[in-house]
């Protein structure tokens, strides 16, 4: 395995098994997961209704590729589709976040017949050639070679940097005000503007709500394609909307949105969602091998109709909200503790060093080992000189296991002192 390969904890554990919420390592030590899987455990660990969709597809045909026809590929299009809010929308499966926006950006280049990208400050995209170019955080791009000119813009984090003490109006205005500024300074047209509605690898930072659709006015002046990166905000997560960009629709719909992660509920399925007219640029043949299983596909569709079933999107709302409300009363009066942000089940807690701006990774990291000690598996994150505690359980997520969960961080935290 190579040296980049990152691992949790000092003592990295291996997960054997789940059920629910929790999980289980090979010591047999039992866990609250509060980070399932990177946001990709959205409904629960074993879903029996995802296991027995895959087993029955499995006992039928495992793989065939795009050159053929799938029922549960063509079912779970026309659901996602629907649900996208796209008009005349056409969908294209991949295999993970990364290939999704990989194909976005193909798509909106080759539409807008040009190699210049619009990407947020603090952003992550993936780890392919082209998506690292675009990704606006230095702890996750290796590399400054890239196919595309990206310009970074100002507005996904709200509560750093040189707008960080304006309202949220004028955090807009002055926002728009630099996306003009850059435009500027772009030769010719640009293809599009990438953007997650919240940050994901970046911190679970978000702008106010409303600014990517201010920002949408701007580039339909300029005809510039907006692409909402929903690879971590789909499917309800963040409680008030089924996707992220709903938190800034007064313009209406991305033109193209991308998926990945919690639909398939730890199967390998991302996609991307378009206009019928950007979809159909291409004009050279495509396929994809691994995209669109059958399998991945029967998994996605029991997942999906679940998450629905059951309200989970309200559960995040309900619950995120009390998790929220706790995580913030255990945490006041830490001294290492300068924010808690998030909405639905979509919670980051960012470190910085007692008195300080400064980010703290080491007291990230000891509250990661001291969480785990008691139970519960957290993430971590941030972008530029930030260190975030990332929490982000199944969307199933109970009132008692939120309770559970806070109890056990604010023990971990109190490690701190």
């Amino acid at each position: 395995m190579p040296d980049w390969l990152a691992l949790y904890y000092d003592r990295p554990i291996e997960l054997t098994h789940g059920e629910g919420r929790h999980v289980w390592d090979a010591d047999g030590n039992r866990y609250l997961d509060f980070f399932g899987g990177i946001l990709t455990t959205m409904t629960a660990h074993a879903l029996p209704e995802v296991t027995k969709a895959v087993a029955d597809q499995a006992g039928r045909i495992i793989h065939s590729s795009t050159l053929y026809l799938n029922r549960p590929m063509v079912e779970l299009a026309e659901r996602v589709a629907a649900l996208s809010g796209i008009p005349d929308a056409r969908v294209f499966f991949t295999t993970s976040g990364t290939e999704a926006n990989d194909t976005a950006l193909l798509l909106a280049t080759t539409y807008r017949r040009s190699n210049q990208v619009l990407a947020m400050r603090n952003s992550y995209h993936g780890r392919s050639f082209a998506t690292v170019s675009i990704t606006g955080n230095r702890g996750w791009s290796p590399t400054s070679l890239s196919p595309l000119q990206t310009y970074y813009v100002q507005g996904a984090v709200r509560h750093r940097g040189p707008f960080a003490a304006l309202s949220d109006a004028d955090f807009t205005a002055a926002a728009l005000a630099d996306l003009e500024d850059v435009l500027g300074q772009a030769r010719g047209q640009v293809a599009a503007l990438i953007a997650e509605p919240v940050q994901g690898v970046g911190g679970f930072t978000s702008p106010p709500d409303g600014l990517y659709g201010a920002f949408r006015e701007v580039l339909d002046r300029h005809g510039i394609l907006w692409i909402s990166d929903e690879v971590q905000t789909g499917w309800g997560r963040t409680g008030e909307h089924f996707w992220g960009w709903q938190a800034h629709a007064q313009n209406g719909p991305p033109d193209i949105l991308t998926f990945a992660k919690g639909i398939g509920n730890g199967m390998s399925i991302g996609g991307v969602v378009a206009r019928g007219e950007i979809m159909n640029c291409l004009d050279s043949n495509s396929i994809s091998t691994f995209g669109g299983s059958p399998v991945t596909m029967a998994a996605g569709l029991a997942n999906l109709g679940y998450l629905l079933e059951h309200d989970l999107q309200g559960n995040a709302r309900r619950v995120g909200g009390l998790l929220l409300e706790r995580l913030r009363a255990v945490t006041a009066g830490v001294p290492a503790v300068r924010e808690v942000r998030g909405r639905g089940l979509m919670a980051g807690i960012e470190l910085t060093r007692p008195g300080s701006d400064q980010a703290d990774p080491e007291a990230a990291a000891a509250v990661l080992e001291a969480a785990r000690t008691g139970g519960l598996l957290l993430g971590k994150g941030g972008g530029y000189n930030t260190s975030v505690l990332r929490i982000a359980p199944p969307l199933s997520l109970t009132v008692a296991e939120a309770e559970e969960g806070a109890e056990i961080l604010a023990e971990a935290l109190r490690t701190l002192d």
